[in-house]
């Protein structure tokens, strides 16, 4: 084994040294014969109070050991008397790893002044005073090691952390200065982007990753760079968990520009050579520290002013190439009942008083159906791996955390089969340039087991860092969106989305990560896991359905939207709608800020006429009921009738109005309102005439005599769907008082 590194004789000052990294810094200095100033302001991670309790710990834990330790209690910014500290107490300083931080995370647009300087006071103006303060010291001694303390957020920016990441970046830019000034006087500076658990981690990373990323993993590189066997300077090293890097800047190969005779390019020049700008293939380290490379530079300019500046083509396929290359891809998606149920549920399908979610949650209803959006889900099921492929043929880098969706459009030919096999033919029918992304559009026609056309899909994914390859930017096969109305729209639906709605939707197919993880949806830029854009997609279809075709399922024909901005789950969809004919614009955003999450959106309707004129809650006009002569149970609202006149207390028991749609062969043929909620009670024929009703019930003419009588039980009908009730269904347990003593019909 290697002789010990020891630091008898030296003088350590770690700040921010009461927990976490500063801690088991100090300890381990203290350990190897270090004195050790440890350096506790003793705030929160806010940076607010003051405390001497952390640091006294410390140096009471070096102290217990043998070992050499002094604490104090200055904040940073007074850099000269945390340097005179170690002065007084020990008479010199060596070493100084500057570790003092805070955290005031907020969105950028929310940050503050004070956030915003407190941050950068105590990381890099507290840097700053410590370092200009011990200094001087070092350059007389002609000896020094400084660590300065940078983070993985100023290296690679992090949601939330404007702040904090100028202040870390900022960490680096004068660690790398002051190795440059300190080299004659053999003072080194190095930066350091540690990962470890500490009380500003705290809550944010997992139990089991806050194991095992324990901060003593990080001291001992720390130590090492300190000593003075260590040789490094100007470095940036990543530590983590035992892990350890260096980080290096690097520049692209790049591209020289002239116009005609060497005269100044233009911008559309710079557009059509920005892929050169941006070619990594010949990527390299910069050669000189603290200044551009001007002699390099120079022979480069005037080499491309004597050659010729004509376009350089390449023999790079082009898109239209790619996608003829490319073979459409069939698969098959077996389903049933419980996928259907599952998808109506993650798309919103929830309890409702009047029992009319039971159609697409509940498999032995006499309605029970497939709302129209689940087309998308067999669909979506074929495309993976056409993707990848496409973006691989075309040489698109692939990173799924900037793998979005960008619209979509679905048209169903015939209602969906509510369990079955379907075959799936997907094809790549486009590859689009959009210049800081790469568009792929796919098409997916979906087949019954008969070989008949069920419903078609248009897919548009959008690859963030794929486009700049010279293909074209539009296509003649996109399904085109719709203009949004700028007047009020005609009718609207609020419904909020659940904390778990993404749970829920991810069980129907998708499972991207960023939908769950938050680590991987920060990564795609996101603070927190987002919605899937198909599931609000599902939101606003069931909407306009509610809203006009009383969710008919039969009456969708084609949808088609763009997804704006994402949905966070729990927050609010509305859906705004404009309706001209058959076709329903619409557009919808989220209530708690305002966005516009889906837009250019319209749905395509069929058979439904203006006598269907929507109302304002979403239920539609009833056509007219044939005469209530026709009808058995005509006789048993007359004996209602007869009871509620001879009984008018019945109006202070029930305090309800009742809806009864009397049907016969499936047929709406009567209705009746029963008033026991207004004056003395009534019973009329005909619309309710006093407003909505509390309760409304639908039910056969027979079953309904059969009820009257005692000879059917209410429950059974309404298990097996014959006696549906909607609105407050809490009221039909007081009909007894009405249905008491069998009617005699």
């Amino acid at each position: 084994m290697s002789h010990e590194l020891r630091f008898d004789g030296r003088v350590v000052l770690v700040t921010g040294a009461g927990g976490g990294l500063g801690r088991e810094y100090a300890l381990a200095f203290a350990s190897r014969g270090a004195s050790v100033v440890v350096n506790d302001l003793g705030g929160d991670k806010k940076g607010e109070g003051k405390n001497s309790t952390a640091a006294d710990k410390v140096v009471e834990e070096i102290r217990s050991c043998g070992g050499k330790a002094v604490a104090d209690y200055n904040s940073v910014e007074e850099g000269e008397k945390v340097i005179q500290t170690a002065l007084d107490a020990f008479g010199r300083i060596d070493v100084l790893i500057n570790n003092a931080g805070i955290l005031r995370d907020r969105s950028f647009g929310r940050t503050s002044d004070h956030d915003w300087d407190l941050v950068h006071r105590v990381h890099l103006r507290g840097a700053f005073k410590v370092t200009r303060a011990a200094w001087p010291h070092m350059r007389k001694q002609n000896y020094g090691k400084i660590i300065m303390t940078s983070s993985t957020s100023g290296v690679l920016g992090n949601f939330g952390q404007a702040n904090y990441s100028a202040a870390k970046l900022g960490l680096v830019g004068l660690s790398n200065t002051l190795s440059i000034e300190g080299r004659k006087y053999n003072i080194h500076c190095n930066s350091i982007v540690p990962t470890a658990a500490s009380r500003l981690t705290h809550g944010i990373l997992p139990s089991d990753v806050m194991e095992a990323l324990r901060p003593e993993y990080v001291a001992p590189y720390v130590v090492y760079l300190c000593h003075e066997s260590c040789p490094e300077t100007g470095g940036v090293f990543p530590i983590a968990g035992g892990w350890a890097s260096q980080l290096r800047w690097q520049e692209s190969a790049g591209a020289v520009l002239f116009g005609k005779g060497g005269s100044v390019p233009s911008p559309e020049m710079v557009r059509d050579n920005w892929v050169q700008v941006t070619d990594w293939s010949g990527q390299k380290q910069p050669k000189t520290q603290g200044a551009l490379n001007f002699p390099e530079l120079l022979a480069r300019l005037e080499e491309a002013k004597a050659s010729s500046m004509s376009e350089s083509s390449a023999d790079s396929m082009s898109a239209n190439d790619i996608v003829r290359q490319l073979k459409a891809s069939e698969s098959h998606f077996t389903y049933t009942f419980k996928n259907v149920i599952l998808y109506a549920l993650a798309v919103g399908v929830r309890f409702e008083e009047d029992f009319s979610h039971l159609k697409f949650v509940y498999e032995r209803d006499d309605n029970f159906g497939v709302l129209p959006t689940f087309g998308v889900i067999p669909a979506q099921d074929s495309i993976g791996p056409l993707i990848s492929h496409a973006a691989d043929v075309a040489g698109i880098p692939l990173d799924p955390s900037k793998f979005l969706h960008g619209e979509q459009f679905l048209e169903l030919y015939k209602p969906i089969p509510t369990s079955g096999t379907v075959t799936n033919t997907a094809e790549v029918v486009d590859i689009l340039d959009k210049g800081k992304g790469a568009l792929i559009l796919v098409n997916v026609i979906t087949r019954d087991d008969k070989g008949e056309a069920i419903c078609s899909n248009q897919f548009s994914f959008y690859i963030g860092g794929g486009g700049g390859f010279g293909g074209k930017r539009h296509s003649d096969h996109t399904k085109p969106l719709a203009a949004t109305p700028k007047h009020p729209p005609d009718a609207s639906i609020k419904e909020k989305t659940s904390c778990c709605q993404a749970l829920w939707y991810r069980l129907c197919g998708d499972y991207n990560p960023i939908h769950i993880d938050p680590q991987f949806a920060q990564m795609g830029g996101f603070s927190t896991p987002i919605l899937h854009g198909l599931c609000s997609f599902g939101f606003a279809v069931r909407h306009i359905l509610k809203q006009y075709a009383d969710d008919d399922v039969t009456k969708f024909k084609a949808v088609k939207t763009r997804f704006s901005k994402p949905v966070i789950p729990g927050q609010t969809i509305q859906t705004d709608m404009w309706r001209n004919g058959n076709r329903v614009l619409f557009q919808c955003k989220v209530v708690e800020n305002g966005q516009v999450v889906l837009s250019g959106g319209y749905v395509d309707l069929k058979n439904v006429t203006d006598s269907k004129k929507a109302l304002p809650n979403g239920n539609a006009l009833r056509s007219q009921p044939l005469k209530a002569e026709e009808l058995k149970s005509e006789t048993l609202f007359k004996e209602i009738a007869q009871r509620i006149s001879d009984n008018p207390d019945l109006v202070k028991k029930v305090k309800g109005i009742f809806e009864w749609n009397v049907t016969k062969g499936g047929k709406p043929t009567g209705h009746w309102i029963v008033d026991l909620k207004s004056g003395r009670g009534s019973v009329t024929v005909g619309p309710c005439k006093q407003g909505k009703p509390d309760c409304s019930i639908t039910v056969d003419d027979d079953d309904l005599v059969s009820i009257a009588k005692g000879k059917a039980n209410p429950q059974q009908l309404f298990i097996n769907g014959k006696l549906k009730v909607k609105g407050n269904i809490m009221l039909t347990t007081k009909l007894g008082q009405i249905f008491k003593e069998h009617a005699k019909i």
